[in-house]
């Protein structure tokens, strides 16, 4: 019994050295030949270029510097390392050399048979001359290299934003932006990043034991220039850039279809630091400002529209059927809910008042009764359809979709009821709502035209036209025909003698608009007499807004203005959107409306 024992085991061992013999001899023939072609095939991805930006005229706004990057072979010697860093040096004393040792060995290992990269970029006109001095047989070469460059500097740099260094994250997602080393890190260089950045190439290139090119044996060109071209007119820009001087907020010069001619934020910032890193200090001062130059306040700043969404809100009492154009409020300058009084803006009242008055005076208490009568869930409804609450849809990153609050909301928010007193500041743009001046924009272009348009930077991508978006909200002709009344409050505003905005307003043709006081700060119940806005310490000063469109006939711009702290939207932002009005003439975006016209 033995003897079968010692047999089978001998047998069972003699079986196991069998099938791995057949193993390594014949199945995992395949495998090792896969790998002994890797060793002999090494494949090289060829780097796009990006494609550029350009304004509508094709004025250039974010462009690739043309210049050479410095590459050291890999598996140097530390001796030979150490010359040839001190010989880069001596040619371009700028640069570190301790720095440039440690970049090379963290790139370096047994592994890589790869050159090496010390320094990404280096001015033409920088290395004219020094080609000789550092071709150090076949251990240094000397490539192109492509830097973003931003010619305008903090010209539209909310809108156009910037690249820089691709971080783990990016990598891990995107191949092209982790072999390129860069991509889009906000507004329209990262929207279209993936457009913009193209698409990598490559080429399998067969090799010596000793890494040296034998022949090509496959090519793929990179997918690349692929420019972009914006609807931004960016002497436009220049122009409204130099009218906010020292000074804060926004302006959007859009066409009623949608199309964008101009859009500030301001204060604005370089792009040109980001390309390569910006340092601490500098990003502290960005950071640190009270005017928040980083913010992209387009789409990223959530103001209360205050009157600005009078329109909205009498378009959701039209809807209601509860209060026609011609339903009287009478204003005595304030209305009591509870135990607390809610004033007017005028201290006075404004006496009986109808719809076209309301819009024109800005009467807070026909608001405020209005919203009581009507409630607060149908004019978030009504608001909500009309573009608030939600994205426009605009081709930048991040957009904030702010609030328009209503019983939900507020129970999902806070676990609270909804108290009449919040239906009352809710109905001239106060309390929890907040909104974008983007959306405040498209929301114009409705009033305007009847139709809610998606708003786009995009005009054509090389030869592709951008297509515009439908934004899918349907408006009844009734509800259009209930603009009318609401449109001659607007243009009363600006050109009635008792309209908030008429005395600002002094431009080439008929606009009609809205003003727009958010306040920073409550008014305590027991000041009688508010204290008027540049009496008040400046960041406590209420946002001015005023937005608008024109010509009043035939409507084709939108122009809205956001001044921070600027107190009242027609003085503040009045002679600014004037201005921009005679400005839009002169480059011929309105035409045959050189004078007054009703």
């Amino acid at each position: 019994m033995r003897y079968k024992i010692v047999f089978f085991v001998i047998f069972f061992i003699f079986i196991l050295l069998l099938s791995k013999v057949y193993y390594l001899s014949i199945k995992s023939n395949s495998y090792f030949e896969a790998l002994a072609k890797q060793n002999m095939i090494k494949k090289e991805y060829i780097v796009p270029i990006r494609g550029e930006i350009f304004d509508r005229k094709g004025k250039p706004l974010a462009v690739n510097n043309v210049g050479f990057k410095l590459t050291l072979a890999p598996h140097l010697g530390k001796k030979r390392l150490e010359t040839l860093l001190k010989e880069v040096v001596k040619n371009f004393p700028d640069q570190n050399i301790t720095k440039l040792y440690r970049r090379y060995k963290k790139r370096d290992s047994f592994y890589n048979h790869d050159f090496i990269e010390i320094i990404p970029f280096i001015e033409y006109d920088s290395m004219l001359g020094r080609f000789a001095e550092l071709r150090f047989e076949k251990e240094l070469k000397i490539e192109p290299s492509f830097k973003r460059y931003y010619p305008h500097k903090d010209l539209a740099s909310h809108v156009l934003g910037y690249v820089s260094k691709t971080n783990k994250k990016e990598a891990k997602r995107d191949l092209t932006a982790k072999i390129i080393g860069i991509t889009g890190k906000t507004g329209i260089e990262k929207f279209y990043n993936s457009y913009l950045e193209g698409k990598i190439g490559y080429k399998k290139v067969k090799v010596s034991a000793y890494n040296e090119e034998l022949g090509i044996l496959e090519k793929k060109e990179p997918v690349q220039n692929r420019d972009l071209y914006l609807t931004i007119d960016i002497e436009l820009q220049k122009y409204i850039k130099e009218l906010f001087k020292n000074r804060a907020g926004v302006a959007i010069v859009m066409r009623t279809d949608g199309e964008i001619l101009a859009a500030g934020s301001y204060p604005g910032y370089d792009l040109n630091i980001f390309v390569n890193g910006i340092s601490r200090k500098k990003w502290q001062q960005i950071i640190t400002d009270l005017n928040h130059p980083f913010t992209n306040k387009l789409v990223n700043g959530l103001y209360p529209p205050g009157s600005t969404i009078k329109m909205g809100v009498a378009l959701a009492f039209l809807n209601s059927r509860l209060i026609s154009p011609f339903t009287p409020f009478y204003c005595s300058g304030h209305i009591k809910v509870g135990k607390r009084k809610f004033r007017c803006w005028s201290r006075y009242g404004h006496g009986e008042v109808r719809l076209r008055k309301a819009i024109r005076e800005s009467c807070d208490v026909y608001f405020y009764e209005g919203g009581l009568r009507v409630g607060i869930n149908k004019i978030a409804k009504e608001l909500r359809k009309m573009g608030f609450s939600k994205k426009s849809g605009v081709d930048l990153p991040n957009e904030f979709i702010g609030v328009i609050p209503d019983k939900e909301w507020k129970s999902r928010k806070y676990g609270q009821p909804w108290y009449k007193g919040e239906t009352v500041v809710s109905a001239i743009g106060q309390g929890y709502t907040l909104v974008t001046p983007m959306q405040i924009a498209r929301y114009t272009a409705f009033l305007a035209s009847g139709t809610l348009p998606v708003p786009h930077f995009a005009k054509s991508f090389n030869e592709k036209v951008y297509e515009s978006k439908k934004s899918g909200v349907r408006f009844s002709e009734r509800e259009k025909r209930l603009l009318t009344f609401i449109r001659e409050g607007m243009y009363d505003v600006c050109n009635h003698k008792k309209g908030t905005a008429s005395k600002y307003i002094d431009t080439n043709i008929t606009i009609a608009g809205k003003t727009g006081t958010a306040q920073v700060i409550g008014i305590p119940q027991e000041e009688k007499e508010r204290m008027k806005e540049e009496e008040l310490a400046y960041f406590t000063r209420s946002h001015a807004w005023l937005t608008t469109y024109g010509p009043y006939k035939n409507p084709q711009v939108v122009v809205t203005v956001l001044m921070e702290h600027g107190g009242h939207g027609g003085s503040a932002a009045g002679p600014i959107v004037s201005k921009i009005y005679d400005k839009l003439i002169e480059l011929g975006y309105i035409r045959g409306y050189g004078s007054k016209q009703r």
